[in-house]
């Protein structure tokens, strides 16, 4: 057994069947010998977003896997890669390596060396016989403490040498969980018992936890609103009586009344709270904050840290239900926040309304995510957003219902990345419908790459919101654009989607809206990748501070 051999025996064992790719790498023929299917991509960057949605939704279970060259791919990878970096995002990358000879030569570009800055751990195969313990020491990466990518080189002359024995010495790498301290724990239960309005920030390490039921539980027990980071979006249910949406740049109405007028304790549950204002809401600096992370690096990085809790959020949250309940002894908390939530919400969408309802052409882009939810049942869905515009739109009015119905990011935000996320998405979860929405300026970073889901029988959604401009872009590029009409963009997006073999349609209309979105889902049914191409306004409202408070 060779390297490339025995990597993929070590990847079928640990349950992959899917390798995202792009030429040159001896890894595809590998793995299509092994039975791991390969999805190969337009562009590197692109197929690093896929490994990144298949293992959002797969929790790492198996881990999205992408292989790719050494030097120009190596390279055409990195802003993917920084990007899961920046969402800790579990994925696993095979890059080949150049050769041992070559590899420290100036100015050749070292993967080792230039990614380690975006990966949890780098590691390269040497010597044949270490394949094993490199693949051992990286997939423990992948599944213990704070998640993030992790690569192993594979240097083009060690990749097909021979190794002694087999692939037999990786043994099984399981996940170890740990528990806060007990006083800690009870000491948390004392301070959201006594609080007059505990708010619950949850982060994506829910999502990782598998947290989700035990997250209600404790909301519920306590009787505490819940809101989300962006990444985290999902977590909770967002058609509960008890649900704040989720907080990044956008609000709903009734969390930023919550987060910001209400609040005086606030259990940040499985969040970084790294301070960036488009993944997760900047917190008031008045109420005790409650910090539940496995990664010690998050305690008192932004914010002080009144108590920390240590340890996976699904045991955490247990041990905390235990406490609660204890501490109650069965007696229901003295508030009911739910009436109030409504009544927030409520208040807020009437203020929105105008554009959620708007019958106006070009079309008003909060009315095709108002008509989404109207003929979709989102339980059903996967849907994830881009950088600019579209996710401002969708973040705060999208209510998603299911853990990991919704893939949020934004620390690293790249035009674009929703499109491979998409496609990742639905390779791990065939039977969701799974669904991105990105503005004219996204599909033209990435956009060739609908190819890749026509080609490889992905059948997603991509809904373009085409203004032939850089909307979000207009307070700043007044005079360029003035002078040079430097925000304007232009395509016809359905056309193309057709020239690269996918079903399309374009709409002007927002009476077709409900219809054209049902015809999509329909075609997706039938295995077809589908582009709708709506023709919006240069909407530039968005549900921030000030203008999400009813």
């Amino acid at each position: 057994m060779n390297v490339a051999d025995a990597v993929v025996e070590i990847l079928r064992r640990e349950g992959v069947t899917t390798l995202f790719c792009f030429p040159t790498t001896s890894m595809i023929e590998a793995a299509v010998a092994g039975g791991i299917r390969p999805v190969i991509c337009r562009q590197e960057r692109v197929g690093v977003h896929m490994a990144d949605g298949f293992t959002r939704v797969t929790n790492g279970k198996p881990a999205g896997v992408f292989a790719m060259q050494y030097g120009p791919g190596a390279e055409n990878a990195f802003a993917g890669v920084a990007s899961a970096f920046s969402d800790s995002s579990p994925i696993l990358l095979l890059p080949l390596g150049h050769s041992l000879e070559q590899a420290q030569v100036f100015p050749l570009f070292s993967s080792a060396r230039g990614y380690a800055p975006v990966t949890k751990s780098v590691e390269t195969i040497v010597q044949p016989e270490h394949a094993p313990a490199v693949m051992r020491r990286a997939f423990n990466a992948l599944r213990n403490g704070r998640p993030g990518p992790v690569m192993v080189e594979l240097p083009r002359e060690v990749v097909g040498r021979e190794i002694p024995g087999n692939a037999g010495d990786f043994g099984e790498v399981r996940a170890a969980r740990s528990v806060p301290d007990t006083r800690d724990v009870d000491d948390a239960a004392k301070l959201l018992v006594e609080a007059t309005c505990p708010v619950i920030l949850a982060g994506q390490g829910v999502l990782y936890a598998e947290a989700s039921d035990e997250l209600i539980r404790l909301a519920e027990l306590l009787q505490a609103p819940v809101m989300t980071t962006v990444d985290g979006k999902s977590a909770f249910p967002e058609d509960h009586a008890l649900a704040l949406g989720s907080g990044g740049n956008g609000f709903t109405g009734a969390g930023s009344i919550f987060l910001y007028d209400k609040a005086d304790v606030i259990l940040a549950m499985g969040a970084g709270l790294t301070q960036h204002p488009l993944s997760t809401p900047p917190l008031p600096s008045q109420p005790k904050l409650i910090h539940s992370t496995n990664d010690t690096r998050d305690l008192n990085k932004t914010y002080r840290t009144d108590l920390a809790l240590l340890g996976d959020a699904k045991l955490t949250l247990e041990h905390l239900i235990a406490a609660v309940a204890d501490r109650l002894d069965k007696r229901p908390v003295q508030r009911a926040p739910a009436t109030e939530i409504a009544r927030a919400r409520a208040s807020w969408l009437t203020k929105w309304q105008a554009k959620l309802s708007a019958n106006t052409a070009p079309i008003n882009p909060y009315r095709v995510i108002a008509e989404f939810q109207n003929v979709v049942d989102t339980a059903d869905v996967i849907m994830t957003h881009d950088s600019g515009s579209p996710r401002e739109q969708l973040l705060p009015f999208y209510r998603s219902k299911k853990p990991r119905g919704y893939l949020g990011w934004g620390k690293s935000h790249q035009l674009g990345t929703g499109l491979g996320l998409n496609i990742g998405a639905k390779v791990a979860a065939p039977d969701k419908f799974c669904v991105n929405i990105m503005g004219d300026a996204a599909f033209g970073m990435t956009g060739l790459d609908f190819e890749t889901a026509v080609r490889c029988g992905v059948p997603i959604l991509t809904i373009v919101f085409n203004n032939s401009s850089m909307a979000i872009e207009t307070r700043h590029m007044g005079l360029s654009h003035e002078k040079y009409r430097a925000r304007d963009l232009g395509g016809s997006y359905a056309n193309l989607a057709k020239d690269l073999g996918g079903w399309s349609e374009r709409v002007e209309n927002p009476g077709q809206i409900g219809e054209a979105i049902l015809r999509a889902r329909r075609q997706t049914e039938e295995g077809r990748a589908c582009l709708l191409e709506f023709i919006t306004s240069e909407e530039t409202a968005f549900s921030h501070g000030d203008s999400a408070r009813p």
